[in-house]
């Protein structure tokens, strides 16, 4: 889970200078960094999405590498009969 820094007793006190019930306050800062904990878990990649993605992309390069060979190999065969 993804930690979010931001200062709510500023937040709440802000609401609160501008007329909003403490408790209602609490309950908007609870939420307003609950949201943004949740929107960034979704779009933040962690260390092993980045190892995971490094895996996969070496497999990529193989197998083109691999297909690659094959097709050059079929090209001289074509105009290098045996």
């Amino acid at each position: 889970m993804t930690t979010i820094t931001s200062d709510t007793l500023k937040f709440v006190e802000k609401l609160k200078s501008a007329g909003i019930a403490e408790e209602h306050a609490n309950a908007e800062a609870e939420a307003l960094v609950s949201a943004f904990s949740e929107a960034m878990d979704a779009q933040l990649a962690t260390k092993a999405d980045i190892n995971r993605l490094e895996r996969e992309l070496l497999v990529v390069k193989w197998m083109v590498g691999l297909v690659l060979g094959g097709i050059v190999t079929l090209m001289l065969r074509a105009f290098f009969p045996t």
